[in-house]
């Protein structure tokens, strides 16, 4: 037996136990606990992690261990013990990341999977495997076997792979043990949505280097026997009709059970107090029909592995929009409001304009005004105004009103997100022919598409993580444009593959075959090129990766058209008549010769997807890439995340690397840091250029982030998920900001971020969820002075 001895290593921290520790192994023997061979194993990962320490790592493991634990629970221990010195040093993250996949390797090998191929046969045996993908790898199992790469899961940060662990890799439905490794968890993803066994090592080893990953549903589902791998739905607002309304609520509980973000409109469904012909009395309005949704998306969950979601859609003329307002404050009634949907302002231009002009609003219940909700542009203010003319609304009120409420909303709840239909619908390749319109935008408010009562939209989503794709001279273009070739590729296959959960959605996709390329890692390029967010330069480059993802994926759909045909609805675009997204705002591209080539291959071939690109959130799939989601900001250089999976500590690495460099990682810096809740702009050891390059998304002109998402909207034919970041929101800040979201041209707008009104807890900073504030009154001179002078907006300087 070793006795453990005490031992102080470099980080200072002394091992407490000094009684002989046992562990017990599988077969029921105990073995002694040994420091410096437990070091020694630890050390085995990380041979390129100059700055982790083994022993440190051991000693603080054995000395939270307990006599009898299991090998699993040292495992654990030792996971758990690296993980927690991530704040002190983020290469511990790699360090945790490293020894996590040795535990999840040898959960799967004690079930006798040792290759990839066998991975399938188990999965398949226990009926989580497809039999084509099954089919597929037994038919080229050697070839498969061998391209598993062994050193890819060295590539993971800690929280990426933990996400992956608990929510994506397939587990054995008894035991509930794993049943493959990382690696083969993406080459599965890739082999099921693949011809030819060098397609799927191709498509494997991309996924396998982090540079691009398909969205959650697709790498929960490809190659399973329940192949949804579509991200986004877009239903249509039910009929004024019980029947109809009942029909919506099986539609989103089936799409939310196999994993799909759901976007309902509703501005259809008659108001409250609005007269019910058929038993002579009063419609309850649509709050009561939104309860039952309510409780219904908390129900479908989708499998455990994240929580089902949808987000409701209602245009401001609707009466009940006010009470729809109020649908997520925690005061008042509790039977009127709903805590699981979020809420989203389907907004016409009309209102806008009204709103700056001081003018009045009028309310039309749809049952009388039924016409509304499928015009946009001029014929929308046209039936508008001649509605207004004959007196059919029900009430009226001034704009500003109505448009503060939003603005308390959006401060109180971080919802009732500014989405804008005329833009929507005028910026739309899918919208040439006049029966063609957009209702509403998905859950996240980044796909832009048609939707009809016998058509639900539907989006496959995938990013690009353009921080994978940087060399010491800045982005590799040429590599960038053959991951974005390989992903487009794939997007368009799913559409064939897919499992659809409703009819309504069975018949749009392969009409329209919309995809939704994004990205992410713009904030990790910005560091390495040390670019401020809001610098000039940023926006140039922001806008130029835009354009060459277009245009690229736009070359690619023209190839696919070629081979396999445009996609049957081609003729009904924007496209067929030569109009391209820049074409729609009046932009020129850069690369002139690409853009003319393209223009041919497009009139020669049409093309096979209707939409191309779309900024997701990319909250997760980020995650496990490493890079900061999609075009955000950070928001902070030091915080806990929380998830499904439990809190994970991240560490701003780019900003660890600065400071080593310069000599300053020191223990005070972080002791700075923390006590600044994430931020630098205080820590006055710290040089002015790198705190400038590193502010957080609370420090920044929030006018940065809408002019970087309007100079590269002209390359993005869906829309973004924009965020914007407000620490104390007001009225004031508030109207200005969205006004000018609105004249900029953005389509859509998601989240506004706020910080809640106490101190934040030492070194944690919530990325996650948006924090209410107390109680916003609606300041009607606040409101009036900041629309007729944005330029004042201090949140927009």
């Amino acid at each position: 037996m070793v006795t453990v001895t005490e031992v102080t290593p470099a980080g200072g921290d002394t091992a407490l136990r000094r009684t002989p520790t046992q562990v017990r192994k599988r077969d029921g023997a105990s073995e002694p606990v040994d420091v410096r061979k437990l070091a020694a194993t630890v050390e085995r990962w990380a041979d390129d992690l100059p700055d982790v320490d083994p022993l440190r790592v051991a000693t603080r493991t054995i000395s939270g261990l307990y006599d009898g634990a299991t090998t699993a629970e040292l495992d654990r221990l030792t996971i758990q013990t690296a993980a927690e010195l991530i704040g002190t040093e983020p290469q511990y993250s790699r360090l945790a990341a490293r020894l996590l996949a040795s535990h999840v390797e040898r959960e799967v090998r004690r079930q006798g999977v040792t290759s990839f191929s066998a991975a399938i046969r188990a999965g398949h045996a226990q009926g989580l495997i497809g039999d084509e993908t099954a089919a597929f790898v037994a038919a080229h199992g050697r070839a498969l076997d061998d391209a598993v790469d062994a050193d890819g899961d060295r590539r993971f940060e800690y929280f990426g792979l933990r996400t992956v662990y608990d929510r994506y890799l397939l587990r054995h439905p008894t035991t509930r043990l794993v049943l493959e490794t990382p690696q083969y968890w993406l080459l599965r993803v890739a082999c099921g949505l693949s011809r030819t066994p060098d397609e799927a090592v191709d498509f494997y080893r991309l996924m396998s280097s982090l540079a691009y990953l398909p969205s959650s549903p697709t790498l929960f589902n490809a190659g399973t026997r329940h192949t949804q791998m579509s991200s986004c739905y877009l239903v249509d607002s039910p009929r004024d009709e019980l029947d109809s309304i009942y029909q919506r609520y099986a539609q989103v509980a089936n799409l939310s059970k196999f994993a799909g973000g759901i976007g309902i409109a509703y501005s259809r469904v008659r108001s409250r107090g609005a007269l019910i012909r058929g038993t002579n009395g009063q419609s309850n309005g649509i709050v009561p029909w939104l309860r039952t949704l309510d409780a219904s998306v908390a129900a479908v969950n989708q499998g455990g592995r994240r929580k089902g979601a949808a987000c409701v859609y209602l245009e401001p003329w609707h009466p009940d929009i006010e009470e729809f307002l109020q649908l997520r404050d925690n005061t008042g009634e509790d039977a009127r409001r709903t805590h699981n949907l979020n809420l989203a302002n389907w907004i016409p231009d009309e209102f806008m304009r009204r709103v700056e002009a001081d003018e009045v609003w009028s309310l039309f219940d749809p049952d009388e005004v039924p016409e509304l909700p499928d015009l946009w542009g001029e014929r929308f203010d046209a039936a508008y105004r001649a509605a207004e003319a004959q007196g059919r609304y029900v009430r009226q009120l001034p704009a500003r009103e109505l448009y503060g409420k939003m603005m308390r909303t959006l401060a109180q709840t971080g919802n009732g997100w500014m989405t804008f239909k005329d833009a929507a619908n005028r910026l739309c390749n899918q919208t040439a022919e006049p029966g063609n319109v957009v209702h509403l935008s998905n859950l996240c408010t980044e796909i832009v598409e048609v939707s009809s009562d016998a058509e639900t939209a539907v989006c496959n989503l995938g990013s690009v993580n353009v921080a994978a794709h940087l060399t010491d001279d800045g982005i590799d273009w040429p590599r960038l444009r053959a991951t974005v070739r390989t992903a487009v590729t794939f997007l368009d296959r799913v559409i064939d593959i897919n499992y659809y959960p409703t009819p309504q959605a069975a018949a749009s996709n392969p009409r329209w075959r919309p995809v939704g390329l994004g990205l992410m890692g713009l904030q990790d390029v910005f560091f390495a090129l040390r670019l401020p967010f809001d610098s000039p330069a940023a926006r140039e480059l922001s806008t130029r990766i835009s354009e060459e993802l277009y245009l690229t994926a736009l070359e690619t759909s023209a190839d696919l058209a070629r081979d396999f045909g445009a996609h049957p609805a081609y003729a009904q675009t924007r496209a067929a008549r030569g109009q391209l997204q820049p074409d729609l705002w009046g932009v020129d591209g850069t690369q002139t010769a690409r853009w003319a080539a393209l223009r041919q291959r497009v009139g020669a071939y049409g093309l096979r997807n209707s939409l191309l690109v779309a900024v997701a959130p990319t909250a997760t799939i980020a995650s496990i890439a490493g890079c900061y989601e999609c075009v955000e900001p950070q928001v902070s250089n030091l915080f806990k995340r929380e998830t499904l999976s439990g809190e994970f500590l991240q560490v701003n690495t780019a900003l660890v690397r600065e400071l080593k460099a310069r000599g300053l990682w020191t223990e005070q810096i972080r002791s700075a840091i923390r006590r600044a809740e994430g931020s630098v702009q205080d820590v006055t050891e710290l040089p002015a250029d790198v705190r400038e390059l590193f502010r957080t998304a609370w420090e920044l002109p929030q006018r940065a982030l809408i002019d970087l998402a309007a100079a590269r909207a002209p390359f993005i034919d869906q829309s973004q998920s924009l965020n914007l970041f407000l620490a104390s929101p007001t009225i004031g800040k508030l109207s200005s900001m969205y006004l000018y979201a609105w004249k900029t041209g953005l389509k859509t707008t998601y989240y506004l971020r706020s910080r809640p009104a106490t101190r934040i807890q030492q070194a944690t900073v919530s990325a996650v969820t948006p924090v209410a504030v107390g109680p916003v009154a609606v300041d009607a001179e606040a409101l009036a002075c900041s629309l007729e002078n944005p330029e004042s907006c201090e949140a927009c300087q």
